[in-house]
């Protein structure tokens, strides 16, 4: 897996760096029904596609545009089709039980600091094992699992309950990709 801040890649072009969206790594239905179609359609090819054109068009507050690219280049492929029962294996685990004791009661402190987001913003695990928040769009650099908590993220097909879209989120992450962002440091 690349570096964490090269998730991003660079195309050189004409004296400026342009930015690349991620292509999915399934298909637009593969993670239905967490993720409905109409949403990946909509969360992916309309609003993280728009961060990326608008930062290459020079259009918008460039910082805000580069930070949504970078934050849905590492959100959408660490996604997967569901499965009942995905719990964290490997070093994801380890990290886990070792801050949290048990995945159940990091999944309830993780709900606990999202719940504290007021309006848009990320929750994520870091490489370190916190809890951590983002308001709007930032980049950062120690993300070893990161949950969208815009509303575009859940809305479609979980009207205001953010609760059930988290917990459905468990159902696809891809343990591996974690796994894989906590041990090489990127």
């Amino acid at each position: 897996m690349n570096d964490i801040r090269n998730l991003i890649t660079l195309v050189e072009a004409k004296g400026k760096a342009d930015l690349k969206l991620e292509k999915l790594p399934y298909s637009e239905t593969a993670l239905a029904p967490v993720m409905s179609k109409a949403t990946i359609e909509y969360h992916y090819g309309k609003l993280a596609r728009g961060y990326v054109d608008r930062y290459n068009a020079g259009e918008g507050d460039s910082t805000f545009n580069e930070a949504g690219a970078f934050l849905h280049n590492i959100f959408f492929p660490q996604l997967m089709p569901p499965k009942n029962n995905n719990i964290p294996r490997g070093t994801s685990a380890e990290l886990i039980n070792r801050k949290f004791k048990s995945f159940s009661e990091f999944k309830e402190r993780f709900a606990e600091e999202a719940m504290k987001i007021q309006g848009s913003g990320w929750i994520y695990l870091s490489r370190s094992g916190e809890i951590k928040r983002i308001p709007n769009h930032q980049k950062r650099t120690d993300i070893a699992l990161l949950i969208d908590w815009w509303e575009h993220a859940w809305a479609k097909d979980y009207g205001a309950d953010k609760k059930k879209y988290l917990k459905n989120m468990w159902r696809i992450i891809d343990w591996n990709k974690v796994n894989t962002r906590i041990t090489s440091g990127k």
